[in-house]
């Protein structure tokens, strides 16, 4: 995900206006550092956003693939996610060498100044990767972090502790901007600088924090305040569809659309769109998100050449040789390819050399990341980004749905009240402002969706209403979800439900995934790994550049440590 912080420096110094006539080798500052002499506080607070947006991708992209929302060519764990991962060391480099310096550079120059939204707003970021780190890594520096030479190895603060402090900072936030009528800053991707719309997002975070603690009493005070039910709430980061000078889009678009095969989509998760719900009668029914999630290249995945596969227990996709473990978890659970008709990933952990493949590779869709609506034209996305929403997508880092998810959740789990709450009505809502929100996409490929077609079987009509989400489609879903939870003989039962609609609704962030099913042991049906994997990363190793450069960081044996809020009942059965 590093495409996406040169991006963000390109983007900064666009932002700033700076530009270099000449350079000076032997200078020994960096000349394109911002320091709090030579910086304003907008040019502080454009960086401290865009250092925000590299944080969260770092972070969310290797989480989701614990979670297998997205895939990682290795047998195990420790391969797929080693210390010196580049993901992992650009995170912590974002969040201790760029992000948390900035916000204390901007308290500095805003200090009994009155710019209170820049203020609180920047706890509120700090706060919220205070607790990725914790959720990615466990114990991380705090209070001795950010002294420079003062303190050139500092030591970790427990998990715990950092969370608390993260709290904190929310409260601070929360004050900061209560009733202020302070200026905004000139760029705020997330809110445009309204204060109301930050302060429920703090709110929110708290609640966040007390679900992965466990807290229902303080969820149950946090419960009207968080965001749900309305989508002009989500916490997200909007891309634009440039391509060049500076590239603004999506970079999981960039992955897909432009001249590389890009990553595999994960079998298991294109398969709980496509084939994993049945409803009362036993009989299957699509997700009305699949065309939306995942864009076909071919419409058949288990005919092509067998050069194409490295499916590892066969030549070719082939449901016979479907391993003793996915049998044992789900005898549906797909092998080799998600579905016959053109969904094409791989398989949970799947190690093997990397085929000819492109051409037949699932790619990416038009929600969130931009990409193009699949509606059975079979095409290669590979077309140097000039196809689908352009990349004009976002990073769904908190949306409305997962408000409602989340309280049906803490109901169901830790027996909370939701302030009355109805753990159904919540799944419900939190279905529809999901579907809803996916819908609403296709503004983006709206001249694709108007545009009107024949099809072979001699149906005729717009794409959209051929192949998109209907009232009727809608309406259609969340009532066969609501008769298997009205069927549920058990809370458990009712919680599996509810996690797997979170988790369908968090395409996009891994983040969230990843943290609910360590919370959860959820969805109950998830795919194993085809080969022994080693321990389930419940925290992942610390990044290479923090324990070669901090002696005070002792580096874990092995990444089945689990972060400070996880029940060691649901850890320990996890894969």
């Amino acid at each position: 995900m590093k495409i996406l912080n040169k991006k963000l420096l390109v983007l900064l110094f666009l932002g700033m206006g700076m530009a270099c006539n000449n350079f000076d080798l032997n200078l020994q500052d960096n000349p394109n550092a911002i320091t709090p002499d030579k910086a304003s506080l907008n040019d502080l607070y454009n960086s401290i956003q865009l250092e925000f947006g590299s944080v969260y991708l770092d972070a969310e992209h290797e989480a989701g693939a614990a979670a297998r929302m997205y895939m990682r060519v290795a047998f195990t764990y420790r391969a797929a996610t080693p210390a010196n991962s580049g993901a992992m060391n650009a995170l912590w480099s974002d969040a201790y060498s760029g992000l948390f310096p900035d916000i204390d550079a901007l308290m500095g120059l805003a200090q009994g100044k009155g710019f209170d939204i820049h203020v609180g707003t920047a706890k509120i970021m700090k706060a919220y990767t205070l607790m990725v780190l914790v959720d990615i890594f466990g114990d991380v520096p705090l209070t001795q972090a950010g002294q420079g030479s003062d303190v050139i190895s500092p030591a970790v603060d427990s998990g715990s502790d950092v969370y608390n402090a993260a709290i904190g900072l929310l409260d601070e936030g929360i004050t900061d901007l209560t009733g202020t009528t302070a200026a905004k800053p000139t760029f705020d991707n997330f809110y445009n600088g309204d204060p109301d719309k930050w302060i429920r997002f703090a709110k929110t975070l708290k609640y966040r924090a007390a679900i992965n603690m466990n807290d229902a009493t303080t969820a149950d005070a946090l419960y009207a305040d968080i965001i749900n039910t309305n989508n002009g709430d989500d916490f997200r980061i909007q891309f634009g569809s440039q391509r060049l000078n500076p590239d603004s889009r999506d970079p999981y678009y960039a992955n897909h659309y432009e001249s590389g095969d890009g990553d595999y989509l994960s079998n298991y998760y294109m398969w709980l769109l496509r084939a994993e719900k049945q409803d009362l009668s036993g009989n299957s029914f699509k997700d009305p998100r699949l065309r939306y999630y995942f864009y076909r290249k071919v419409d058949d995945a288990v005919n092509q050449d067998q050069t194409t596969y490295s499916c590892h227990f066969s030549a070719l996709p082939d449901q016979a040789f479907q391993p003793a473990v996915f049998a044992a978890v789900d005898p549906r659970l797909p092998y080799c390819v998600a579905s016959a008709d053109g969904y094409s990933g791989r398989d949970h952990l799947n190690g093997e050399g990397i085929p000819p493949d492109g051409p037949i590779r699932t790619s990416y869709g038009l929600y969130p990341f931009g990409g193009d609506f699949d509606d059975d034209s079979f095409k290669d996305t590979r077309q140097s980004g000039t196809t689908g929403g352009l990349g004009a997508g976002i990073a769904p880092i908190f949306m409305a749905s997962f408000g409602d998810l989340m309280q049906a959740e803490a109901i169901l789990r830790l027996s909370a009240t939701g302030g009355g709450g109805d753990a159904r009505a919540l799944l419900k809502s939190g279905m529809e402002e999901s579907l809803d929100k996916v819908e609403s996409f296709e503004d983006l490929v709206s001249s694709k969706m108007n545009t009107s077609v024949t099809l072979k079987s001699g149906a005729s009509g717009t794409i959209k209403d051929l192949f998109g989400m209907s009232p009727a489609s809608k309406a259609s879903y969340v009532t066969k979800v609501l008769a298997k939870y009205d069927a549920a003989t058990s809370n458990t039962e009712k919680l599996d439900i509810v996690v797997k609609e979170m988790y369908i609704a968090a395409w996009g962030n891994g983040l969230e995934a990843y943290n609910l099913y360590r919370r959860t042991g959820m969805p109950s049906n998830l795919e194993p790994a085809l080969e022994p994997p080693g321990p389930f990363p419940l925290s992942f190793f610390y990044p290479s550049n923090s324990v070669t450069r901090n002696a005070s960081i002792k580096q874990k044996d092995e990444m089945n440590v689990p972060v400070f809020w996880q029940d060691g009942s649901v850890s320990s059965g996890l894969y």
